[in-house]
């Protein structure tokens, strides 16, 4: 695919060197852009966007996943619907009122963007790493066909004294390696950002397709403190 002048221009950016890297969340993405740039939030005279990337697995499966990203990074007037692009960054969450309850809401903060004419290597496609802490037990239990998956959510440390919550999903010989894990133990994850589609009930008789987030876990590793 052929890039455009506008894309050349945009093609790599990055956010100030002054600006330190998160190294305890780190997530590497590539994709399609799947939708148009809507306006977010605004932090001092920076305005941040939303979009979607669809994301490939080698499966043939596609994770649609939210990205957070400044007008700093990328033309945010453009449409780049169908292009190719590696974005790095954090995966982040925020707890969002709805009526008398907080739902979380995640998404990756986008730190530098970069757009790819050609792309065959679907292998790295999708990656993450969180180095964090267990803030809930560890839920064990087995789908009907007796597949093992333990559910684990993880409080990644930012600065200043914020922290993202990050639901992961462990499966097999993880997840019973999971169940040993205690409330405030530190542990390191490898794996992948994954959507997942559920349904959920808002009354007696209705209900709504949602989309959920979370990070399948390929390595774990509890770590001594």
């Amino acid at each position: 695919m052929l890039m455009s002048k506008q894309n050349t221009q945009w093609a790599r950016r990055k956010i100030p060197v002054s600006e330190k890297v998160i190294e305890n969340n780190k997530v590497c993405v590539i994709g399609e852009i799947a939708g148009t740039f809507e306006f977010s939030h605004e932090v001092f005279g920076e305005g941040f966007y939303l979009t979607e990337l669809s994301v490939r697995r080698l499966s043939d499966q596609v994770d649609v996943i939210p990205l957070l990203i400044s007008e700093r990074l990328i033309d945010v007037s453009g449409d780049y619907r169908g292009q190719t692009i590696q974005v790095n960054g954090q995966f982040r969450s925020y707890n969002r009122h709805e009526g008398t309850k907080n739902r979380l809401i995640l998404s990756v903060f986008v730190r530098e963007v970069e757009f790819i004419e050609e792309f065959t290597d679907y292998t790295k496609t999708n990656q993450i790493f969180l180095d964090g802490f267990v803030c809930k037990a560890p839920v064990y239990r087995k789908t009907p066909l007796g597949r093992e998956i333990a559910d684990l959510l993880v409080a990644v440390n930012r600065p200043y004294g914020k922290s993202d919550y990050i639901p992961c999903i462990a499966w097999g010989r993880n997840a019973r390696y999971a169940t040993g894990f205690e409330v405030g133990g530190r542990i390191r994850i490898w794996g992948r950002v994954q959507s997942r589609e559920y349904t959920k009930r808002i009354g007696e008789e209705e209900s709504e397709r949602r989309v959920a987030y979370e990070v399948s876990v390929s390595k774990l590793e509890c770590v001594e403190q």
